[in-house]
């Protein structure tokens, strides 16, 4: 699978030439065991759907239950950027355009690539992007994304709005965490649409442990 995004190198020299500071984030949900080629070709996609550059993107964040998954990490490496993750009680309390029942069943949070994506951006967030899977060959998607910008804090493109989830904004509640430094090197300024992909469990299985939200 080819990822359509540039190392963190290539980002990092873009970032640099006279462009806004990177303000951007993308919320990921995803399945126990997805490949790190799968979350960076979906980032990409997403990023070019929204007509914004990789370089600007300042963070990617998920629920607590996925901070550890390797897929998840190696995105993050690559690109230069740290992974943030809350709660899924943190996540739950942020209001999103579309819940679901079914995810909320599942992780304990209706949203996560969403919420995660409006609460890592801060208090008067909107949506972008709303909620994407990824498109792997020959197998069901592993990975949901979609992107949040700071108030007033994006300026690398156009202010439309992909995917229907037009003007969602969320504050951010108390007790979100973030768990994981920048794997990649320091970079300048601050630290969505698709159907569920997966919202079930074995019985008894951790919530948040496999599915995509």
């Amino acid at each position: 699978m080819r990822s359509p995004v540039p190392d963190c190198g290539h980002r990092a020299a873009d970032s640099g030439a006279g462009r806004p500071a990177p303000a951007l984030i993308a919320g990921v949900g995803a399945r126990r065991g997805v490949p790190e080629a799968e979350v960076l070709e979906l980032i990409g996609a997403v990023l070019a759907a929204a007509g914004r550059p990789p370089a600007a993107l300042a963070a990617l964040a998920t629920v607590t239950a996925k901070a550890a998954e390797p897929g998840l990490l190696g995105a993050a490496r690559r690109l230069g950027v740290p992974l943030r993750s809350y709660p899924a009680a943190a996540l739950a309390a942020v209001p999103v355009p579309a819940p679901s029942a079914a995810v909320r069943a599942a992780a304990g949070t209706p949203s996560v690539a969403e919420a995660a994506a409006l609460l890592a951006a801060g208090p008067g967030a909107r949506l972008i992007a709303g909620k994407r899977a990824s498109a792997p060959d020959g197998r069901p998607p592993m990975a949901t994304c979609a992107l949040a910008a700071p108030t007033g804090a994006d300026t690398w493109g156009s202010s439309a709005i992909t995917s229907g989830t037009e003007g969602a904004t969320a504050a951010r509640p108390a007790g979100a965490d973030i768990v994981l430094p920048s794997p990649g090197p320091p970079r300048p300024g601050a630290d969505r649409r698709t159907a569920d992909v997966d919202g079930s469990r074995p019985v008894g299985e951790t919530p948040g442990s496999k599915e995509t939200l």
